[in-house]
């Protein structure tokens, strides 16, 4: 397996490839984690913050989405000007100071903000980490390597839910914040303590106007960049719309509130499996051949459970296991087609890395926020506005992959 992409010589790293690809997989688990270890506290908190409309504590997650979204606009460029590790570095340090400020908030709309800017620095280490890999690594050998570091940012859900709740036995609401901060501590010192440079002054591009411009017209203009974007924007907002009412869903309409960690765990334990596969095949198989099978299988999934669902077709033992083996399927879509989708976008643009990823990661997470919060919003006791939305964006991107080279 080549150590290095082929656009020159990236500095070697001292890390042997096993920690190379656990410092990755724990600087994305850090995201998972402030996403999933938040579900069992939005009770407490729109009970304590807005019990006037508790569906509002959803909004706790989508403004992490969004400012992580806004934040990948700017994190990639400024990588690939500074450097990988200083721009991950400033990302945490940003993340760490949102962190503090959400555990001093008072009101709703202060723990929103701080939950933005969170997410605004959450960016750093989700951008720059994927141009990380890209400096060292292509095509298929990339995807393989990106589909280990998501196996692990896909399983975090399994004990995320978990460790929020005895976070929040411990402290209250509060207590997840705590959380936060320990893993940002921790994914920054590994950071800087053990791994090298991967972008060597030479191939830095400075912060300038006209750079700047002309690298995104490159990314904006490559077909293949914006049909990878535009189909990773309807997985992560069928993915975001169901996280959004995974609580209510577990315990509302199924009456599975007190045991929610539990199912989520195994549900991100069974759907994890997908990375595996994908990472076993797609040096075989292809990356878009694979997302490809993906897309129909969870377009098939979904339109059955459509089905169930209009008709009433389920007998009441049944319902649950039918709708938690569904939502199994859509995060076992994500952990097949995520990696391999990113690793399409960059494979061409080795040059302009951080500028890609920031481009195709901004557009697909704000994109999917406005598919996610409406269809969070719109939850009435049942799973039907999720199924809907995910039928809807798993067909539209099975058509969109006609268009994809591999």
């Amino acid at each position: 397996m080549s150590a290095i992409g082929h656009e020159g010589s990236a500095m070697q790293r001292r890390l042997p490839l096993p920690e190379f690809i656990a410092m990755l997989a724990f600087l994305f688990a850090t995201i998972a984690f402030s996403i999933d270890a938040m579900l069992p506290a939005l009770p407490e908190i729109a009970a304590e913050l807005t019990p006037e409309n508790v569906n509002r504590a959803q909004l706790i997650l989508t403004a992490f989405v969004a400012g992580m979204g806004l934040g990948t606009l700017f994190a990639g460029p400024i990588s690939d000007a500074i450097g990988r590790k200083p721009a991950m570095t400033l990302g945490f340090g940003i993340y760490i100071g949102a962190t503090i400020a959400a555990l001093m908030a008072q009101s709703l709309e202060m723990l929103l903000l701080a939950r933005f800017v969170q997410g605004l620095g959450a960016s750093g280490p989700r951008i720059v980490g994927l141009a990380l890999v890209r400096d060292l690594y292509q095509g298929r050998e990339m995807a393989r390597i990106t589909s280990f570091v998501m196996m692990v940012f896909i399983l975090i859900p399994a004990v995320a839910p978990a460790l929020g709740a005895g976070f929040i036995w411990m402290a209250g609401w509060h207590g997840v914040f705590l959380a936060f901060l320990l893993f940002a501590l921790i994914g920054a010192g590994w950071l800087n303590l053990r791994q090298a440079e991967t972008l060597p002054s030479e191939r830095r591009r400075p912060l300038r106007a006209g750079t700047l411009a002309a690298a995104a017209r490159e990314v904006l203009s490559d077909r293949q960049v914006m049909f990878c974007t535009l189909i990773l924007t309807l997985g992560f907002g069928q993915m975001f719309g169901l996280l959004s009412s995974a609580q209510q869903l577990f315990g509302e309409a199924y009456g599975k509130g007190a045991s929610f960690p539990a199912w989520f765990a195994l549900m991100a334990l069974l759907s994890g499996s997908g990375t595996i596969l994908n990472a076993v095949f797609v040096v075989r198989f292809g990356m878009r051949r694979i997302a490809k099978w993906a897309y129909a299988m969870q377009t098939c999934v979904s339109g059955a459970m459509l089905v169930l669902l209009m008709g009433d077709l389920l007998p009441e033992p049944l319902k649950f296991p039918a709708f938690f083996l569904w939502a199994v399927s859509v995060f076992f879509m994500a952990g097949v087609t995520f990696g391999n989708l990113n690793a399409l976008a960059l494979q061409r643009m080795g040059h302009i890395a951080g500028m890609t990823a920031s481009i195709v990661s901004a557009i697909s997470t704000l994109a999917a926020v406005l598919i996610a919060a409406p269809v969070g919003l719109l939850y009435d006791g049942t799973a039907l506005p999720v199924v809907v939305a995910t039928l809807a964006c798993s067909g539209l991107a099975l058509w969109l992959m006609r268009f994809l080279d591999d």
